[in-house]
């Protein structure tokens, strides 16, 4: 028989993205093919699902581990990586989602919702796509970027519209196999039951959920018995219904007591925030079957009464009061389905971002009184996708904090060259390019600086000067003649 496992742990990674490649395309009578390196692909993400057909969370028990594929590398002649296979994590209905401190992620409701836990990270360019006009050449391509890791607690909290609770052996699981289609595990004996179970019940018209909940005894709400590890079910339960055992021979049990222990168990569990107490509107008398519970009956319905309860006596074995049991319930439920209150439409508010807002910031490291922490989404996964071992992509990536207005930051918070800036996870000397501010960012943006590819064109200049002076090293002067030319007075553009 399969466990029930109703609250884990997993250890979710999204996939890394595939790192871009630099590339130039080679073919005969084409020495200037130009860049064809492909991006990488996208790491694949960890997403979990509602599946209907799963009702527990065992397979992340026995798999704490969850990893999604990485995003594969890009090729030359422009080929793209894959993207990542996603990892889909199937879920029961009813599961939360917090992380390890409590924080709740999402409560999945409904089969067939989906949420991302971990995202993919975005695969590196290419070459080919960071050639532009200016720099027609790359030398470098884009890292991929780490897929997000996650500790996250999953938690299952049944969805039913009734919850049968009360004590042990009270025939909490011998009622809802007589009234439903479930058959779960029935004995003589105390914690019968260790696992909730669920059953469908049609009464009329009206079709509902009932589960029972292993039996509570005084000091669940505390960690006593398996109260508190199962209470958790039936927090989304409309309606309670307390099942009292009629037949019961133990010393200073009666269903008065039986039921002052039990809302206190439910007031200590769910406070005033999920008021517990306030929906055990039904007492069911099981064991009416057994002479001395019918008796007793009698002298406890008026009482039970009083307290604002619906009294039922039922006998689980012969079917006795059932009927009238399961219309009641029907009633209790189609009342609290009709004063939920309407969904309301998602409405998606977008706020702009401000004119001066350049999406990072710039503050003293406190750390390091000499130092700066520069942080903001852009310059962090910039660092991130930089190859350090590459001095033009380090050249790009110093461009690109220049044309964000980094530079400038850094200089009217008080930074001077020298002084180390830490980015993300890299520190480093600063050493500006330019005094901030002296250029607009079109002006700066037509500039050789460092790694871009007016260095590459200059260096080409040069090799091409060399190799034509070392032509005309090589070269037999000309001859003065009355109608030739001497070498000295060549024109320009034979020279």
């Amino acid at each position: 028989m399969a466990a029930f496992v109703d609250r884990v742990t997993v250890h979710v990674a999204a996939g890394n993205g595939g790192h871009g490649v630099a590339s130039v395309h080679r073919e005969k009578y084409k020495p200037l093919g130009g860049p064809d390196g492909g991006n990488g692909g996208d790491g694949g993400d960890v997403v979990l699902e509602v599946d209907p057909n799963v009702h527990t969370l065992l397979d992340f028990h026995h798999r704490p581990h969850q990893k999604a594929g990485n995003g594969r590398p890009g090729a030359g002649s422009n080929r793209h990586g894959a993207r990542g296979e996603d990892k889909v994590l199937r879920v029961p209905e009813g599961t939360v989602v917090s992380t390890s401190d409590g924080r709740v992620i999402a409560d999945l409701i409904g089969a067939g919702t989906r949420v991302v836990l971990a995202s993919g990270g975005k695969g590196g360019l290419g070459n080919a796509a960071l050639a532009n006009p200016r720099r027609k050449a790359p030398g470098f391509a884009l890292l991929g970027e780490e897929g997000e890791t996650l500790d996250a607690v999953l938690e299952l909290k049944s969805i039913a519209d009734v919850g049968l609770v009360g004590y042990p052996s009270a025939g909490k699981s011998s009622l809802i196999a007589a009234m439903s289609a479930a058959r779960p595990k029935i004995a003589d004996y105390p914690f019968t039951t260790l696992v909730p179970n669920l059953g469908v019940i049609r009464s009329g018209d009206v079709t509902y959920t009932m589960a029972d909940v292993p039996g509570l005894i005084p000091g669940a709400s505390t960690g006593k018995g398996l109260g508190l590890q199962f209470l958790r079910h039936v927090e989304r339960c409309a309606v309670l219904v307390h099942v009292i055992d009629m037949a019961t021979m133990e010393p200073g049990r009666d269903p008065e007591t039986d039921i002052d222990a039990l809302e206190h168990e439910l007031r200590e569990y769910g406070g005033d925030e999920l008021d517990l107490v306030g929906r055990l509107r039904i007492a069911v008398l099981n064991k009416i079957d057994v002479p001395d519970a019918r008796d007793l009956v009698d002298l406890v319905r008026e009482t039970l009464e009083a307290r604002g309860l619906q009294v039922f006596p039922v006998s689980a074995v012969t079917g006795e009061g059932l009927p009238a049991l399961g219309y009641a319930l029907a009633a209790a439920v189609e009342e609290h389905r009709a004063a939920l209150p309407e969904p309301e439409p998602v409405r998606v508010t977008l706020t702009p971002r401000a004119v001066d807002d350049n999406g990072f910031t710039v503050e003293r490291d406190p750390d390091d009184p000499e130092g700066f922490v520069v942080r903001g989404a852009k310059p962090e996964r910039w660092v991130r996708q930089t190859d350090f071992t590459n001095d033009e992509a380090v050249g790009y990536l110093a461009d690109r904090l220049n044309r964000l207005g980094v530079e400038e930051k850094l200089a009217q918070a008080g930074a001077v060259e020298g002084d180390a800036v830490t980015i993300g996870d890299v520190t480093f000397d600063w050493e500006p390019t330019l005094p901030a501010g002296t250029l607009t960012a079109e002006e700066s943006a037509g500039l050789g600086g460092r790694g871009t590819d007016n260095r590459l064109e200059n260096n080409q200049r040069v090799g091409a000067a060399e190799r034509l002076a070392a032509k005309r090293a090589r070269r037999t002067p000309y001859e003065l003649t009355d109608d030739g030319w001497s070498d000295d007075d060549l024109p320009e553009d034979v020279r």
